[in-house]
Parts: C-alpha cells; sequence; structure tokens
C-alpha cells in the first residue's frame, strides 16, 4: 500500500526470539521480507522490558523465553537469508540494499549532533544530551507562558573522557568499526595508546581485530558485542 502511493524507500523491523517462536514461523517472516523487497531492514532480538504485559506472563510461567543458543542460531540463520538476497549487513541491528544504509543510523553511530523539536523530542549538541517534556499539557503551557527553558532536561554533560568512551561504543556498532584517523582528528590522540589495556584484553579475547585504520567487531565479537561495550563504560 506504500509503495502504490509512490514512496518507495521503506524499512522493515524484523523481531527474533519471541516467546515460543519455531524456524517455520522465522521462515515466513523472512520469505515475506523477501517478497516484500524493503530497502532496509532493522534485525533485532527481543529484549524483555520489566513492567511489561510480557515480563508479567514470563515470570507467570505463562509464556518461556527462547533460549540464547536459539537466539543465536535464529540471528545467523536470518542474516544468511537478508545477505543471499541483497543485504549488506552495516550495522549490528541493521541490514540495507547497497547506498540505502540509514543516514540518521550512522550519524548516531559516529556521534554526529542533531537537534529535536517538538514533544518528546532528544537533543545531542555542544557535548550535552537533552530532552523534552513527554507531558503535553505542561509543553503547552510552557510555550503559551515564553518559558522554553522549562521544556528542556539536560541527560547528560560529556567531559572528553565520556565522550572518546562513548564515541568507542558507538563505532563498534558498525561492521567497519572504528577509524583510527577519524578518532584522532575527533580527540587529538591515538585510541590505541588512550585505550591500550581495554583493546589489549579486547584482542586477546578475539572480541575485536585492528588493521591499518580500524578496530572492528569480530565475527566472535558481535555475537559477543556487550562485553566490548562494558570495557568503555
Amino acid at each position: 500500500m506504500i509503495k502504490d502511493v509512490g514512496f518507495d524507500n521503506i524499512n522493515i523491523d524484523l523481531m527474533l526470539a519471541l516467546p515460543s517462536q519455531t524456524k517455520d514461523e522465522l521462515v515466513d517472516s523472512l520469505d515475506l521480507v523477501k517478497k516484500l523487497k524493503p530497502k532496509h531492514v532493522s534485525l533485532y532480538s527481543l529484549i524483555l522490558e520489566e513492567n511489561t504485559e510480557l515480563e508479567k506472563e514470563i515470570k507467570e510461567g505463562k509464556l518461556e523465553l527462547i533460549d540464547e543458543d536459539t537466539e543465536r542460531r535464529m540471528y545467523h540463520f536470518s542474516k544468511m537469508i537478508l545477505e543471499d538476497n541483497g543485504y549488506i549487513q552495516y550495522e549490528i541491528s541493521n541490514f540495507a540494499l547497497k547506498g540505502y544504509e540509514s543516514k540518521h543510523n550512522m550519524d548516531c553511530w559516529n556521534q554526529e549532533e542533531y537537534l529535536g523539536f517538538g514533544l518528546s523530542a532528544h537533543s545531542y549538541f555542544n557535548n550535552k544530551r537533552y530532552s523534552n517534556t513527554s507531558n503535553f499539557d505542561e509543553y503547552i503551557k510552557n510555550i503559551n507562558n515564553s518559558e522554553f527553558e522549562k521544556n528542556v532536561k539536560v541527560n547528560e554533560i560529556q567531559t572528553e573522557e565520556s565522550k572518546m568512551k562513548e564515541y568507542m561504543m558507538l563505532g563498534f556498532r558498525k561492521i567497519e568499526g572504528i577509524s583510527i584517523s577519524e578518532f584522532e582528528r575527533k580527540f587529538k590522540i591515538n585510541p590505541l595508546f588512550y585505550f591500550r589495556f581495554e583493546i589489549d584484553r579486547l584482542v586477546k579475547n578475539d572480541l575485536i581485530e585492528v588493521d591499518l585504520d580500524n578496530i572492528k567487531l569480530t565475527k566472535k565479537g558481535l555475537d559477543l558485542a556487550n562485553l566490548v561495550f562494558e570495557e568503555f563504560v
């Protein structure tokens, strides 16, 4: 229906490891993706959030989560099918046909600044992460009273060190990893020196690899990315 009215640059979100999900059900979803041919696919495993109906049903035993080994097999199977159909994995959870990588995603992973306008909008500017209130009545009242600053909450003010650590975590989400020369340009120091202890541990554990100008996750590291991110928290 979306294509019929002239839109063609479409993303599909595909979630894995739903409670009791079978491989046949996953195959059906992937067959639908192949049939619809979106330009971009976001592939995520279910994350159980606190205080949700789903969490309640899991705790009560009404539903059962997929075990971790099955979830990984589902992920790798889905990755194989997508790549066989021309999708390029450019980020841990994102695949795209060539030339259709998400500009917004890449800006986030490259730690680029952005401004958000409106209710609940988030922004990153001048080393600050901040958000607008999600309360509609409060938002309108503050605007009518010309008290715009009351709508804004600063969530984080970054130091140079926290910014460098975040840059590493965000960069590792990209399949191409972190450009050593770009890090040096931005922070005036070589990441291989500044994070030498963290990088040494991760290389020894076969979670990351270093080439001429990139530091990136290994195949093992893609499956255990959280262990890599923890080194830079």
